[in-house]
């Protein structure tokens, strides 16, 4: 269903604190994710071994986590501390998981630990980078995560599912075109001499630029394991270039889209965008954050049901478009993973 020896985002920075764990289903294993004295993340199974409980009810104490039910310290490793007038040290270890913390995120890996490797955590053009200004949020969703990609890779959906927002007929009348370049799955859209849609004018606007005159549009999506997609999007004042046009005449950003399964039908949603313009301005970051924020969430009740229909009827065999192509080509490329993970011809 997900690979599991890779990096998935589980939680903002700002959500795990140095008083309280931060409990998280990461493809469906429960975690407890908690700060050291230091500052460090830590994640460990959400179980503790005494009775059950989920360590995420308890609290941080120094470098341990300790169990809300009858006060059993875990340490960062899963191994057992202490617990008030009992000899625990001989408890066997509960489960732990390599965690990094890198540009306002905390990564975890669930599969074999021995595999971890801290290269491997993605590293992408806006990271970390003072050009650009981001903001972002999360949304839980109850659907396959499978489902979001799919509605990532193909942006058709924007002239009906956001038709007030970024959508327009123009989407529909401009074939997109899917390639894909080793582990990476790239479906691209480019619209010329057209009218801004709602959120771009906006944006033209915010940037100091008219909103009253053709543009040229395009929408990059760029899927890479195990289930990240980030999109080039952005509107340039007509004739000047499009996608190559100067900064001055255009409003750029990159989306992004972080989707960490949950369950088999259900996941963590981080979105958010990077944009290229005006970044140090926060009132700006937070007025496109609000903005966006709206946008995703016209998309949520779409996929519930979505997924809803799929799990009444798991044997419909389900029709395929051209404009599938960049979730065919990204499902495609999660199955090869799997097989190599389980050992299995792809």
């Amino acid at each position: 269903m997900f690979p599991l020896n890779t990096w998935y985002v589980a939680a903002r920075s700002d959500e795990v604190g140095t008083e309280r764990p931060l409990g998280r289903r990461i493809c469906n294993r429960a975690m407890a994710f908690f700060r050291n004295s230091a500052g460090q993340v830590a994640a460990v199974e959400d179980f503790c071994p005494h009775r059950g409980a989920p360590l995420s009810l308890g609290f941080v104490q120094g470098n341990t986590l300790v169990c809300g039910y009858h006060g059993l310290a875990m340490g960062s490793d899963g191994k057992t501390v202490s617990m008030p007038c009992q000899r625990v040290r001989g408890f066997p270890a509960i489960g732990s998981y390599p965690v990094h913390e890198a540009h306002g995120f905390v990564w975890v890996w669930p599969g074999d630990a021995t595999q971890a490797d801290v290269a491997l955590v993605p590293a992408f053009e806006w990271m970390g980078n003072p050009a650009f200004g981001y903001g972002g949020g999360l949304y839980h969703i109850a659907c396959d995560y499978r489902l979001m990609i799919d509605n990532l890779m193909d942006l058709t959906h924007e002239t009906y599912v956001h038709s007030n927002s970024i959508g327009q007929k123009e989407i529909d009348e401009v074939p997109c075109k899917t390639r894909v370049e080793g582990e990476h799955v790239i479906t691209e859209r480019f619209m010329e001499g057209i009218e801004a849609p709602p959120f771009w004018k906006m944006a033209l606007r915010m940037n100091g630029l008219p909103d009253d005159q053709p543009v040229d549009r395009w929408q990059i999506c760029h899927f890479t394991p195990p289930s990240h997609v980030m999109i080039e999007v952005g509107v340039a004042l007509a004739g000047h270039g499009g996608y190559a046009a100067p900064d001055a005449v255009k409003a750029a950003s990159w989306v992004v889209d972080f989707i960490t399964p949950e369950t088999d039908t259900s996941m963590h949603y981080f979105w958010g965008m990077a944009r290229q313009f005006k970044p140090a301005d926060t009132s700006l970051t937070e007025q496109i954050r609000e903005g966006q924020g709206k946008i995703f969430a016209e998309d949520l009740e779409m996929l519930e049901r979505q997924q809803k229909n799929l799990s009444a009827f798991p044997d419909r065999k389900l029709l395929m478009l051209n404009i599938d192509a960049g979730g065919v080509q990204s499902r495609k490329l999660i199955d090869r993973i799997l097989a190599n993970e389980q050992g299995v011809a792809a």
